[in-house]
Formats: structure tokens, C-alpha cells, sequence
């Protein structure tokens, strides 16, 4: 999310993409390194405009730079935020960091665990935002060892699970752009089912579509994958590999032959395909911060923890404000429509059932 890939994608659906190096300076030395930001633009009426800054997943701190510690991380980056405040349109309202450091989890309980919460003591003025633009944690799984090594750390069922759909007749291929319609019917059926909301068509497909060309990121590669049984089209996910990463970003799947596990048969080639490709981690890319099964992602913990990987937890989404007063205001109009959000989506949720 911190490449060119991400800034010019989001360009086609209200987003500004701004480009910057941060110079650090440590010990009369000076590292560079890029950094994306998204800018979105508010207008009340004529003459009240506003905007918001939001960088996700940045900034990469350079290995020069003696950050070893949670605190020393959040004094760089509230350092960071101030500089970067002089050079952002006067209207910005604040900057928006999901930051990319993480604790992670070896092996995780089978019992609940405590959700995380960041150690450090977040340095003012950043505030906690009212809710979390990507979710803060997810599963990596190591893709260096050969692909049977791989394999045999997931749970038992899962590779079962994975090997009983290919002898059930699963088939999984990546398939066209121009099918990105079939996925998008699955998307629409799954989000009826779960009560989760989605993007427009034309959202999935202009990804599909930029994920391998866009902003000069020739290895980038964005890749729809479909499982399919006897002409039925049972899972789909959307997948993007970009150099030693490997990031699961989309999923959908039918009611129809749920039995025959094809998003395990779907996940473990894709897995193998980024392999292939030189990738050296596949991120699942989001689940509950912990096994607790009240959680409403906690189908999700149970799904992605299954294949093995490591647990990672980021700090979330914090909040830099740069105009104090109307970012109250700001913060207090977004939690109430993220609860409006959240109650008709309850609702569609008990209609589908």
C-alpha cells in the first residue's frame, strides 16, 4: 500500500496520490526513503472545503535509523507527522498513519486470547481514530521452505481439507480480466450472506486491470484466482504480488457445495504461485486480534490462522491532527456514520438470514 500501484489506483476513485522522500538525519548521515499519502478532498456548501491525509502503512523506517523500540518508533513518526504538516494543503484537517510495525505471535493459543494493545505510550497530539482503516492484524506465512515444509505446518484439517477438494474434482485456475464479473457475483452473494459491504465492479476490475502496469510497477500482479467443480463456480479470490510480497487482498465464495473446501484448495495455490514467483511472504491480510469467538471476525481468526503462518499485530489506525477544533468535529460526524454503517449492515445480515 506504500507503492505507486496503491496511489495510482486509488486516484481513480477520489483519492489524490502525493509522493514524498523523507530525509532522516542520524549521526550526520542521511537515509532516504519514499512515502505515499492519499489526500481526500470535502466540500460543504461553496465556501467550506476540507481534506483529510491518510498513509497507509508508511512510513518504512530505514535500518539507518535507531528505532528499536515502540517509543523511539512513535517519537520518529510524531516527527514525522510535524514536518509533514508544512508541506500538505493548508485545509488538511489531519494526517492518518496506519503504521507499519508489529509484534507477532508464534504458534497461537488455542484458547481466547487478550486483544492486543500497543505497550507504548503514544506520544500527544496523535489520537486514536474511531476505527481502523485496514485491519491491524493478519498471518504471514513464510513461503521459503520448500512448498511441502509449508504444507506441514498447517493444521492437519486444512491440508486435508486443501487435498480433499482437488480428489472431489476441484479445479483452480487464474483466470482473465473480463471475468471479473463471475467474482463479483460471488462477492455480491457473500456480502448478502455475511453483512459485510463492498466496493463497486468496477472497483475490483480497475485493480485487476492497473495491478499490472500501473505507476511504472511492471512487477506488480494482480491475479483472480476461481475454484471451480462440474461448471459451478464455487470461490474466487483476488490476489497481488509485488516483489517479496504476497498479499491476499479479496475473497467470495458460493453457497453451493460447501463440503468440497475449495477456498483451501484456492488459498494453498495461490500460495504456491507466489512461490513461484519469487515471493517470500503470503499475508492474509486481516483477522480478529485474537481467538475470541465472540469477535465478528472470528471466523475469519479460525480460517487464516489454519495455514500456519505467524500472527502479526500493527497499532491500528492514529489520527495526527493538524486543525484541532475541526477535527473534533470530523471525529465525532465519522463515528457517527460508522455506527449508522455498522446498524444497517446488522440489518441487511438478519434479512439475508
Amino acid at each position: 500500500m506504500q507503492s505507486a500501484l496503491w496511489g495510482n489506483f486509488k486516484a481513480r476513485f477520489g483519492w489524490e496520490a502525493l509522493a514524498f522522500e523523507v530525509q532522516w538525519e542520524t549521526g550526520g548521515n542521511v537515509s532516504a526513503t519514499p512515502l505515499l499519502a492519499l489526500r481526500r478532498s470535502f466540500s460543504l456548501g461553496a465556501a467550506i472545503h476540507f481534506s483529510l491525509i491518510y498513509i497507509p502503512w508508511g512510513p518504512q523506517l530505514p535500518t539507518a535509523v535507531p528505532v528499536h523500540t515502540d517509543a523511539e518508533r512513535w517519537a520518529a513518526l510524531k516527527e514525522l507527522a510535524a514536518a509533514l504538516k508544512g508541506h500538505v494543503p493548508p485545509d488538511t484537517v489531519f494526517i492518518r498513519f496506519d503504521p507499519p510495525w508489529y509484534t507477532a505471535e508464534e504458534n497461537p493459543p488455542e484458547e481466547p486470547a487478550a486483544a492486543f494493545v500497543p505497550e507504548a505510550q503514544i506520544p500527544p497530539p496523535f489520537v486514536r481514530a474511531s476505527a481502523d482503516v485496514q485491519a491491524p492484524d493478519t498471518v504471514l506465512v513464510d513461503l521459503a521452505p520448500p512448498m511441502e515444509d509449508i504444507l506441514a505446518r498447517m493444521k492437519p484439517k486444512w491440508r486435508y481439507n486443501a487435498r480433499l477438494a482437488l480428489k472431489k474434482g476441484v479445479t483452480v485456475r487464474r483466470a482473465a480480466a473480463e471475468e471479473m464479473s463471475v467474482f463479483y457475483d460471488l462477492l455480491k452473494e457473500t456480502a448478502e450472506r455475511d453483512g459485510i459491504a463492498i466496493h463497486s465492479a468496477e472497483y475490483y476490475r480497475t485493480l485487476l486491470d492497473r495491478g499490472k502496469v500501473a505507476g511504472g510497477c511492471a512487477a506488480a500482479d494482480t491475479r483472480l484466482y476461481l475454484a471451480e467443480h462440474e461448471g459451478d463456480v464455487l470461490a474466487g479470490i483476488v490476489t497481488l504480488f509485488r516483489g517479496r510480497e504476497a498479499v491476499y487482498l479479496y475473497g467470495a465464495s458460493s453457497g453451493k457445495k460447501r463440503s468440497l473446501m475449495s477456498p483451501y484448495a484456492l488459498q494453498v495455490q495461490a500460495m504456491q504461485d507466489a512461490k513461484d514467483a519469487g515471493c517470500a511472504e503470503y499475508d492474509l491480510f486481516g483477522i480478529a486480534p485474537s481467538s475470541d469467538p465472540s469477535h465478528p471476525m472470528a471466523g475469519l481468526y479460525r480460517f487464516k490462522t489454519g495455514f500456519g503462518g505467524k500472527i502479526v499485530h500493527r497499532p491500528g489506525s492514529w489520527d495526527f491532527p493538524c486543525r484541532p477544533i475541526v477535527y473534533r468535529l470530523f471525529r465525532t460526524a465519522e463515528a457517527r456514520r460508522r455506527a449508522l454503517r455498522k446498524m444497517l449492515l446488522s440489518f441487511r445480515k438478519k434479512l439475508a438470514h
